[in-house]
């Protein structure tokens, strides 16, 4: 039996994908919740990770915290060369048994929120 990857495996490369470029942001739309998915089109806009100077970003390394049955605090550092980011992402277990992204961050910039006046 192959080994199903861990959910914040699959997140990170998913995430990474839109990210950088190689997968539009609408392909997130079943895989988020909540505000997650116009903070994922507001960084992918800004293409924070795109290919630069050749070099495709790829995850390093992922990190993560259980905070309570079904709910993942995650990290990923991504690696472009010799550049190094981080990614941090949230993961909720719907009563479906799916994760969904409910947030997702990078260093720098944070998209304004309606509610922040």
């Amino acid at each position: 039996m192959v080994p199903q990857p861990r959910p914040t495996d699959r997140f990170a490369d998913l995430l990474l994908a839109v990210l950088s470029g190689r997968r539009p942001v609408h392909c997130m739309l079943r895989h988020t919740a909540g505000r997650a998915y116009d903070e994922l089109a507001w960084l992918a806009e800004r293409g924070p990770l795109r290919t630069t100077r050749g070099t495709m970003p790829v995850v390093r390394d992922i990190g993560y915290e259980v905070t309570r049955p079904g709910a993942i605090e995650a990290f990923a550092r991504i690696g472009a060369g010799d550049q190094l980011r981080a990614m941090a992402f949230r993961l909720e277990q719907g009563p479906d048994l799916r994760w969904r992204c409910t947030a997702v961050e990078l260093g720098g910039p944070r998209r304004p929120h309606a509610d922040d006046g």
